[in-house]
């Protein structure tokens, strides 16, 4: 565990750390531009599969952030980035947003929508735009021995004023109970997602740091990877959420405002 003024690297959860839907967490801008200020790399870095990293990148935009696309990493990114290192040009049945869809295209993947066709990964994400048909293909194609990939395992998504939306992990839950099946899930907790930026911006895990609002996902994370892990109470946890969590947390604090104040010490 690092102590906060020795983190070079701050992976950055962005649901219920930097915002909550389209309400920015108080002092959020303020804590990037201190992470600029003092020379700190930062990465934006989410499970939410549902958005693109171009949909982020102007989503941070209004709030004021003008981030580079290489400071943005999501699951549907790194899911991406899995299927082609194990088969180049994979044809992939997507259950997901037209977002992430792009996300997989631009990876040089093949879309495939038609269920009777060749298909290599069936390939699941956060799915706003669920339906029926999708839920089913999805079933007969995991009984099928297709190799079945999930972008993240998170229940819930958080809104503003306490409310929640299901996120990916409901999903999982409704085709396990179909099928008898668990996906490989890429996002957090898996450590593909630190490996992956590692690699991508050449930065040494011993000096990253996970910020975000969930114990299962990004505490855990930070856990399995060895690296330093911050809880931020500004989204789904609670203290009562850390007081009865068997993992063991680094730093908890109220949100990233409380971290900027110590960073300033």
């Amino acid at each position: 565990m690092n102590s906060i003024k020795d983190i070079d690297c701050f992976l950055l959860d962005m649901d219920g750390t930097i915002y909550l839907s389209n309400q920015l967490i108080d002092q959020a801008v303020d804590f990037i531009k201190l992470l600029e200020e003092q020379d700190k790399e930062y990465v934006f870095f989410t499970n939410n599969s549902s958005k693109n990293t171009d949909d982020y990148q102007k989503k941070l935009k209004n709030f004021g952030l003008d981030v580079p696309l290489e400071k943005i990493v999501n699951s549907g990114q790194v899911t991406a980035n899995y299927v082609r290192e194990h088969k180049e040009n994979a044809a992939v049945y997507p259950v997901g947003t037209p977002s992430l869809e792009r996300e997989l295209a631009s990876a040089g993947l093949k879309l495939v929508k038609d269920k009777n066709e060749e298909i290599d990964f069936l390939v699941l994400g956060f799915d706003k735009t669920l339906n029926y048909k999708k839920l089913w293909d999805a079933h007969d194609l995991i009984l099928e021995g297709v190799e079945y990939i999930a972008t993240n395992p998170d229940s819930v998504c958080p809104l503003e004023n306490g409310k929640s939306m299901p996120d990916c992990g409901s999903i999982i839950s409704l085709l396990e109970t179909s099928t008898g099946k668990r996906p490989l899930v890429v996002g957090k907790p898996n450590t593909l997602m630190v490996d992956y930026v590692s690699k991508k911006l050449g930065i040494k895990k011993e000096g990253m740091a996970m910020v975000g609002d969930r114990i299962y996902t990004d505490i855990q994370m930070a856990i399995n990877a060895g690296i330093t892990g911050i809880l931020v109470l500004s989204g789904e946890s609670t203290q009562k959420t850390v007081a009865e969590s068997p993992q063991e947390v680094d730093y908890v604090f109220n949100s990233v405002a409380d971290i900027m104040e110590q960073l300033k010490k």
